[in-house]
């Protein structure tokens, strides 16, 4: 699998669209919502607690799996025309 990643971290939304499939399993297991963490401790606790439960990290994978995968191309990897890419496309 061959993405372009360089030109990828370029797009804003690509990089929420990550941080959101990594967070939202966390939040869906804990049976948390965002109101719940309100200090840096909190955050910090869940992110220990999900390292150690492999149900959570499961979770996240697949969501951190269908967040990088392109569903328009064949196979997993980026189109040979979005590898030449520089910056995302518009």
């Amino acid at each position: 699998m061959k993405i372009n990643l360089k030109v990828r971290l370029k797009n804003p939304l690509f990089i929420l669209q990550v941080l959101l499939a990594m967070f939202t399993p966390l939040l869906a297991y804990a049976g948390l919502t965002v109101q719940d963490l309100t200090t840096w401790n909190a955050l910090w606790d869940l992110m220990i607690s999900a390292g150690k439960n492999p149900y959570v990290l499961c979770l996240m994978a697949v969501s951190l799996w269908n967040a990088v995968n392109d569903p328009t191309t064949r196979g997993a990897g980026d189109s040979p025309g979005a590898m030449t890419y520089q910056t995302p496309k518009k």
